[in-house]
């Protein structure tokens, strides 16, 4: 379907997004796996925030940034995956224009917030092990805010150009996007005005700000983290001082070896790109709580002592009922 425009805004309204497949025998099991990934997403990544939240032994540099990572998981598969879901329920694949923008800048700006918190959690796990002693002082409250703010404005600033550029684009060879979002790879797909500017911004930011900076200052406090940990003489201590890193590990090597094949390996399918994005806002942020969860010793054993304390309060309320309703008849137990 071609739609050739001049002004784009005012008469461009909606874009049709294709979504994961065309094929109709795959949207309910599609549909049925989405809603299962973001159901995992949701609730693994608010009860690892409620953890840290409740929990006082969790109220650590690491884990405040483990939860602002939670947030961002949660809010990136919202923005990402809803269209998917409200598609197959109401049969209507059709997106606002403005509804379209909205999501290029969150999906955008909330990526790049997730990586810019992992680049600062890396700092947290040198810190931790190279300078042990000076842990609590350098790693402390303000500092921790501090990084934070500056992940998240510096993540949703960085993407405003690309948004401005695209609303800026005059013409498109359709207004069907084949991606599951309004992402900036399909709107240059189906632009055919002039997108030059865009091209070597998406190259220039997207290699940059996304890849090289955050990957050279995670390597490089890897390299001091690995440095410190083999000049340990003991076998047990190199295995702790590794262990408290490993769950990060794990995580980044899964993000940057999607961002390597998305960004650095030559392939001209968009469905390869699909795969990429949809690994990346829904497969990642499913296994970020469980990887953090099932290597994590101070998660688990902060959610068995959540579980006991919940049973303990439950023990003693029903104690308390019992022994109420026996000096007042009229009393009533809730539990």
């Amino acid at each position: 379907m071609a739609v050739n425009m001049k002004q784009n805004q005012s008469i461009i309204t909606y874009f049709i997004i294709k979504g994961i497949s065309d094929v109709p025998e795959l949207q309910a099991p599609i549909f049925t796996l989405v809603l299962l990934i973001y159901i995992i997403v949701f609730v693994g990544n608010m009860s690892l925030l409620l953890l840290v939240c409740l929990d006082s032994h969790l109220h650590t540099p690491m884990y405040f940034f483990l939860a602002n990572l939670s947030i961002v998981d949660m809010t990136s598969s919202t923005v990402t995956l809803h269209k998917i879901l409200l598609t197959f329920i109401t049969g209507d694949n059709r997106v606002l224009y403005l509804a379209c923008m909205v999501q290029l800048y969150m999906f955008g700006s909330l990526s790049g917030h997730g990586l810019f918190i992992l680049t600062a959690m890396s700092y947290d796990r040198y810190v931790a092990i190279c300078r042990p002693l000076n842990y609590t002082i350098i790693m402390n409250f303000k500092i921790c805010v501090l990084l934070a703010s500056f992940c998240c404005i510096f993540g949703f600033i960085q993407f405003i150009p690309f948004v401005w550029i695209v609303s800026k684009i005059s013409c498109f060879s359709t207004n069907e996007i084949d991606h599951f979002i309004c992402d900036l790879v399909p709107f240059m797909e189906i632009a055919c005005s002039d997108i030059t500017i865009l091209k070597r911004l998406a190259d220039i930011q997207g290699l940059i700000v996304y890849i090289i900076i955050p990957f050279i200052f995670t390597l490089i406090s890897y390299i001091f983290i690995i440095t410190t940990i083999l000049k340990i003489r003991s076998r047990i201590g190199r295995r702790k001082a590794f262990y408290t890193c490993s769950s990060h590990l794990t995580v980044i090597t899964l993000l940057y070896t999607t961002l390597t094949f998305q960004y650095l390996v030559p392939s001209n399918s968009l469905g390869s790109k699909k795969i990429c994005s949809l690994f990346n806002t829904a497969i990642v942020p499913m296994l970020n709580p469980l990887i953090y969860s099932l290597k994590n010793k101070d998660v688990k054993t902060a959610f068995r002592r959540r579980i006991g304390k919940f049973k303990t309060d439950k023990f003693c309320c029903i104690i308390t009922c019992n022994v109420i309703e026996m000096k007042e008849k009229n009393f009533t137990c809730c539990m």
